[in-house]
C-alpha cells in the first residue's frame, strides 16, 4: 500500500470483519465506493454527509479501490448476495402493503368510479 493512502486506510482484524476501514473510524472502504459508484456522490458530497472525513480520506479509499479492484468488488458481491438472502427470508411487510397497493392501484380497483 502506498504511504498516503497507509496513513489513511487501515485493516485490523475484529474491525468491521477485518475490512479496509477509514483509519479512526469504522467507516469501510468499500461504503465510500458504493457511495461514489451508485449513488453518484462526488468526494466533496461525501465528506458534507460525514464530515468527520476529509477528502484525503475519502481519496485515499478510492485510490485504495482501484489498487484492489477485485477484492473490493467482490466484498461488496458477497455484501449483496447476503441482503438478498435475508430479504427473501423476511421480506418486508411494508413493500408487501406497497406493492398490493400498486396492483390495486393499476387495475383500477383502487378507486371507485365515479358516477355523474
Amino acid at each position: 500500500m502506498r504511504a498516503s493512502v497507509k496513513e489513511h486506510v487501515k485493516i485490523t482484524s475484529g474491525i468491521r470483519g477485518g475490512k479496509p476501514t477509514i483509519a479512526e473510524h469504522r467507516i469501510r472502504v468499500m461504503d465510500i465506493v458504493l457511495w461514489h459508484n451508485k449513488l453518484g456522490w462526488s468526494p466533496d458530497e461525501i465528506v458534507s454527509q460525514f464530515p468527520q472525513l476529509t477528502l484525503a480520506d475519502v481519496y485515499a479509499a478510492l485510490t485504495y479501490y482501484w489498487d484492489h479492484k477485485k477484492e473490493i468488488e467482490a466484498e461488496i458481491r458477497r455484501a449483496e448476495e447476503a441482503e438478498a438472502k435475508a430479504r427473501s427470508r423476511h421480506p418486508s411487510r411494508l413493500m408487501e402493503k406497497l406493492e398490493a397497493k400498486r396492483s390495486e392501484v393499476l387495475s383500477g380497483r383502487a378507486y371507485p368510479k365515479r358516477r355523474c
